[in-house]
């Protein structure tokens, strides 16, 4: 069973919406050419729209591809082709099912640790139901403190 906050179900579900947006790549030239370009609007133009230099704008386009671009010029640029920049870090998958992703790993790595010691001590746990019954119980404690999921050992 998959534990959630009230927060990984609001967002899970804003994030539902934006997903198919991952299988749209930016254009291999920018979304501020792109946008330009679509528009029909020339570097001169959008420089003066822009309040800026002609020479800024193939800089400011080679900055996006390259990945340099400020989201401030981004927003700038959007505003003077009558756009808006849309900001958004969106998960591949559901926020829901990395957490409990994580609490899976986590609990197999200490339970991991714990057979090794009981094997040592020819204490094993061999049926492998009560086993997944101990890795479930233990992926629900973690689950209700999620920041112990995320510690590096």
């Amino acid at each position: 069973m998959i534990v959630m906050n009230s927060a990984i179900h609001h967002l899970d579900q804003r994030f539902a919406a934006l997903r198919p947006l991952l299988a749209s790549p930016r254009p291999p030239k920018g979304w501020v050419r792109a946008l330009r370009n679509a528009l029909g609007m020339t570097t001169q133009q959008l420089a003066q729209r822009m309040g800026v230099s002609q020479s800024r704008i193939p800089e400011l386009e080679r900055a996006e591809v390259a990945g340099g671009i400020t989201l401030k010029s981004l927003e700038r640029a959007a505003q003077a082709m009558g756009c808006r920049v849309v900001y958004a870090i969106v998960p591949e998958h559901r926020l829901a099912d990395i957490v409990h992703a994580q609490a899976a790993l986590t609990a197999d790595r200490q339970l991991a640790s714990v057979d090794q010691s009981m094997r040592l001590e020819d204490q094993a746990v061999r049926d492998a139901g009560v086993r997944n019954d101990q890795r479930d119980r233990l992926i629900e404690q973690l689950l209700q403190r999620p920041a112990r999921l995320w510690r590096e050992e």
